[in-house]
């Protein structure tokens, strides 16, 4: 087992010092070009005009935001698409007994997840060029808050569906296992509305990405637990490509710590969360990501919630959703906010990977 540690670990080296390279001449061409979004920020998870002059919203999303640059996940898929091209190209030139180690794409291990991330990523990029340069109008229409959010909807199932199709006819899985247990889960055909569910809910948790470092290292940190589960269920392939991704989001930590230098934007929330969710039905602990991602499924939640009441209720839950903002609203500082969803995510990436793992 532990002879497949450089397989796991190079990959993770490699990437993060080809984004590290990249940065300088990423960041001179988003701030040359003016790579920001062009007006301030709408309360996304509201349809109450009042909410516009919120005096929280208004204070946590100043016009300084709108002045950094955003599709920095670029900086992330991109990175690990390079160093799956620096790779393919050593193992053409190393002895064959060598190459394994220089290679982790696999057909039923990494296409599926690297599919996710590449296509994802683009359709993310598209909604951040729509943002930054959609303010004039088109077709009668302006671009100006990006693809709408019901057509977002509908990308993320139609991705989801060609993941669920391939587990199902191509893999021929339709269960999941049930931590701490020997059992299984069986769903039938009903494991294909199930995976779609799963990477829907994976996706309502990109809104993390509001504060500078904040996703960056909540990611990178569970991440490195589905690398870590992973590798010792065998799955090296999955944990090589997870580990690339991680170096790749702290490259992107490195220069986003406050105050951020350029933002992930969709093009990185989207790719990875959609990613993650595949990964975590890859690994067989797609139940233990509720824990082992608990941020995301308390910012999801937080923004669900404060769309129900208010549309029901009339009422807000918290002063400014997500939760991460609430608590900016409450007086929180934001180190102080990203510290504790790092230490958090910590404990409970730990947990689940000791669940999964028993």
């Amino acid at each position: 087992m532990f002879s497949e540690v450089p397989k796991v670990i190079i990959p993770a080296i490699l990437t993060f010092a080809v984004a590290i390279i990249l940065v300088p001449f990423f960041a001179d061409f988003l701030y040359k070009n003016r790579l920001w979004k062009r007006r301030a920020r709408k309360d996304e998870v509201t349809t109450n005009p009042e909410d516009e002059i919120n005096p929280d919203f208004k204070r946590i999303h100043n016009d300084a935001e709108q002045h950094t640059p955003r599709i920095g996940g670029v900086l992330i898929w991109g990175s690990v698409l390079i160093t799956i091209g620096i790779f393919w190209i050593i193992s053409q030139f190393v002895p064959e007994n060598y190459r394994e180690i220089f290679d982790f794409m696999s057909r039923g291990q990494t296409a599926l997840p690297l599919f996710a991330l590449i296509i994802a990523g683009m359709i993310g990029l598209v909604d951040d060029t729509l943002q930054i340069f959609g303010g004039s109008k088109v077709f009668g229409r302006s671009f100006a808050d990006g693809i709408n959010r019901y057509y977002r909807v509908l990308i993320v199932i139609a991705i989801a569906l060609v993941g669920a199709l391939w587990f199902y006819f191509k893999l021929d899985i339709s269960s999941i296992a049930i931590p701490l247990t020997h059992a299984r889960l069986e769903f039938g055909i009903f494991f294909i509305p199930f995976f779609v569910i799963v990477v829907l809910g994976s996706f309502s948790s990109s809104v993390i990405d509001g504060i500078d470092g904040l996703s960056g290292g909540v990611l990178a940190i569970i991440y490195g637990a589905f690398a870590t589960i992973a590798y010792f269920y065998g799955l090296y392939d999955v944990a090589a490509l997870c580990a690339a991704i991680v170096g790749g989001i702290l490259a992107f930590l490195w220069f986003n710590v406050p105050p951020a230098r350029f933002y992930m934007g969709e093009t990185g929330m989207l790719g990875l969360t959609i990613t993650l969710a595949i990964i975590s039905f890859i690994t067989d602990s797609v139940l233990m990501l509720p824990i082992i991602a608990i941020p995301l499924v308390a910012t999801s939640v937080s923004s669900l919630t404060q769309l129900a009441s208010k549309r029901w209720f009339g009422k807000k839950v918290f002063r400014v959703a997500p939760l991460h903002h609430h608590f900016e609203a409450i007086g929180w500082s934001r180190p102080k906010i990203v510290m504790r969803y790092w230490i958090l995510s910590f404990i409970f990436a730990v947990i689940g990977i000791i669940i999964v793992l028993i």
